[in-house]
């Protein structure tokens, strides 16, 4: 075997070069931990040098502060004026301050009260740097993690860019959204309540239907998106992400943004809010009379308790469903629907109502 010295000589230059960055790591190591050390050794001298000076200063500071004292009591202990005026200010600042040691008493009540409720803050409206922060929040808890939302039109929540959940639907895995029905009684009265000029029937619907239409590119996305229609009046708007709740009240005649946003966390508490909110969430979205929106079909599904389809009923309200169609069971018409006349097996199945007979439908 040939003996070849450079190329033993380029084997040991990886080897030296690792070996050396090792060491020069362990170096620094050290260094850093050194320069701690002395600088928790120094801190502690300079800690106990100022102790030192303070309490060898004490008896010469009190000798001359004594001083001081005599000499103006002297000038003053015969003024009534002056002791007056000391008595009033003493006593101003006694109630000030028995005032502050109340009021920092019940405010620490009201905070352990909301402890223990799980609320963590809520934002006043208008406060923009409270806003970013509970976006970011949403933000974070939404990666990877189911929504559920209920609102009214969802146009400014999470259709808009700059809206609150825009973000988080396309991170979350899972969304779950009730939406006011665009032609239910509910939507035209929360529509009239608002007094406002922009805020009108149109408006509202326009508003659901770029939802829907937004929700519906995510579906085509692949993003798993349920929809469900309610019909009567928006009362709560919640918004679920893991184990936090975003909670405002729809009030009578005010827009819903004017109205302060309550962060609620799941706490291990009986007095909790967030188990509430949470079965106030699944006991709506479980209602067998609230429909789901088909994005295929562009119908509303109804579902039993077990969760089986019962009922399609046509989204848009120009199309009539025939009285003598029968219950369509897991999304597939029967026999005799399909040869019912009226049924139409392209689009979503259904033809629209000036194509027959009005009698032949009930409203």
């Amino acid at each position: 075997m040939t003996y070849h010295p450079n190329g033993h000589a380029k084997g040991l230059a990886p080897a030296v070069r690792r070996g050396a960055t090792r060491l020069a790591c362990s170096v620094a190591a050290l260094v850093a931990g050194a320069a701690e050390r002395s600088a928790h050794l120094v801190y502690h001298i300079f800690v106990v040098v100022l102790s030192a000076a303070i309490a060898l200063s004490l008896p010469a500071i009190a000798r001359s502060m004594a001083q001081d004292v005599l000499y103006y009591w002297s000038r003053i202990e015969n003024d009534r004026g002056f002791l007056l005026s000391i008595e009033i200010a003493v006593a101003v600042l006694l109630l000030l301050l028995f005032e502050a040691i109340g009021r920092r008493w019940r405010d620490r009540r009201c905070a352990q009260v909301a402890r223990r409720a799980g609320m963590l803050y809520a934002t006043r409206s208008g406060a923009r740097l409270a806003g970013r922060r509970s976006r970011r929040l949403k933000e974070r808890q939404g990666l990877g993690r189911d929504l559920m939302l209920i609102g009214s039109t969802g146009f400014r929540t999470f259709v808009e860019p700059d809206g609150d959940l825009h973000g988080v639907l396309h991170g979350c895995r899972e969304a779950k959204i009730m939406l006011l029905d665009p032609e239910s009684e509910g939507a035209r009265a929360r529509a009239k309540a608002i007094l406002h000029p922009d805020v009108t029937e149109e408006r509202f619907r326009e508003q659901i239907s770029k939802s829907i239409e937004f929700l519906r590119r995510l579906k085509e996305a692949q993003k798993a998106v349920t929809l469900k229609l309610y019909q009567d009046p928006p009362f709560l708007k919640l918004a679920i992400l893991g184990d936090y709740i975003w909670m405002r009240y729809y009030p009578s005649a005010l827009d819903v943004e004017k109205m302060p946003e309550y962060l609620f966390q799941h706490v291990q508490h009986p007095e909790s809010l967030y188990t509430p909110l949470y079965q106030y969430f699944l006991t709506r979205w479980n209602d067998p009379d609230i429909p789901e929106y088909d994005f295929e079909r562009d119908a509303l599904l109804y579902r039993d308790q077990t969760g089986n389809e019962v009922r399609l009923e046509p989204f848009d309200r120009s199309t009539i469903m025939p009285v003598d169609i029968p219950m369509l069971v897991h999304g597939t018409p029967s026999g005799s629907a399909m040869n019912h006349p009226c049924f139409n097996s392209a689009g979503n199945g259904w033809a629209k109502e000036e194509q027959w007979d009005s009698s032949s439908f009930s409203v």
